[in-house]
């Protein structure tokens, strides 16, 4: 069986990672005062924080029209694929996934197989890049599914932002009410919620400074709790020089952890904000 996999781009995967996999990469359009534009197709990561400083209006996100997925579905049945795995942000985040999972019954030249990762960013392209592997080397979609499964459930994270007023706005936080009007410096730490996939305030910390060094003790409570390997990530939203420091302190505090660095781009950067960081972690697959 030929099996193709498809992403959003807030996996925030490499070109040379597109290529290198065989990873079809749908973008998701942010809308800047009226003007909509296709992440990482009409607006780098660069230009949409510039515009997101001077923007007149709060920017939104929307999703690819159903048209589209049709399309590039129809054009992958033409090239000889018999199913596809379409590795999607969460649900909890965009109503994306789910209006797949209802227009996949009616795709007939090919299985649609819709795929909710409860995440996003590089950790969902994580799993489409196993996926893809997995595809390769002649995995049905059972096992393959399976694996993302098993994968997705050992994903960890924390969001450090400046403030939740993005989040907010957007409707994305669950439990905003007890996190609003906070005093100057407060930063307040998010996580995405083991049992219902939301966004949700996990703490108060004061000071950036103690706010990653409290990510930093939970990542080694993480590390405690399982009996296999992990691979870390740090994730900027425009502060690149933050994130890159953060990584090279967390690779030297744990040298037996791969420390890879990624962006949070228009999509994401929309609901978080400029400046936010995060550190995530999950099975480490080239491992285990």
């Amino acid at each position: 069986m030929k099996i193709a996999v498809v992403t959003d781009s807030t996996s925030y995967l490499s070109a040379e990672e597109v290529e290198r996999y065989h990873i079809h990469v749908v973008p998701i359009p942010v809308i800047i005062d009226g003007r909509s534009y296709d992440e990482d197709v009409d607006i780098t990561t660069s230009e949409f924080y510039e515009r997101l400083r001077n923007s007149k209006s709060f920017p939104s996100t929307s999703q690819p029209p159903l048209g589209e997925m049709i399309n590039l579905y129809d054009h992958l049945a033409e090239e000889g694929y018999d199913a596809v795995i379409s590795i999607h942000l969460a649900s909890t985040i965009s109503g994306f996934v789910n209006q797949l999972k209802a227009l996949a019954p009616t795709i007939e030249n090919i299985k649609v197989i819709p795929y909710d990762s409860q995440i996003t960013v590089k950790l969902m392209g994580y799993l489409a890049i196993e996926a893809s592997r997995m595809a390769a080397k002649g995995a049905d979609p059972d096992e393959i599914i399976a694996r993302l499964d098993d994968l997705r459930a050992t994903i960890g994270e924390y969001f450090v932002v400046d403030d939740l007023q993005n989040l907010v706005r957007g409707g994305r936080l669950s439990n905003a009410s007890g996190f609003i009007g906070s005093v100057l410096r407060i930063k307040p730490l998010l996580t995405f919620d083991d049992e219902t996939h939301e966004i949700v305030a996990f703490e108060k910390v004061r000071s950036r400074k103690k706010a990653l060094a409290r990510v930093e003790d939970l990542f080694v409570e993480a590390q405690a709790k399982v009996d296999y390997p992990l691979r870390a990530l740090v994730i900027d939203a425009n502060d690149p020089d933050g994130g890159q420091m953060w990584a090279n302190k967390i690779a030297t505090q744990y040298p037996e952890i791969p420390v890879e660095r990624s962006y949070f781009g228009p999509v994401i950067g929309t609901h978080l904000g400029e400046k936010a960081l995060a550190l995530a972690w999950l099975k480490d697959f080239d491992r285990a």
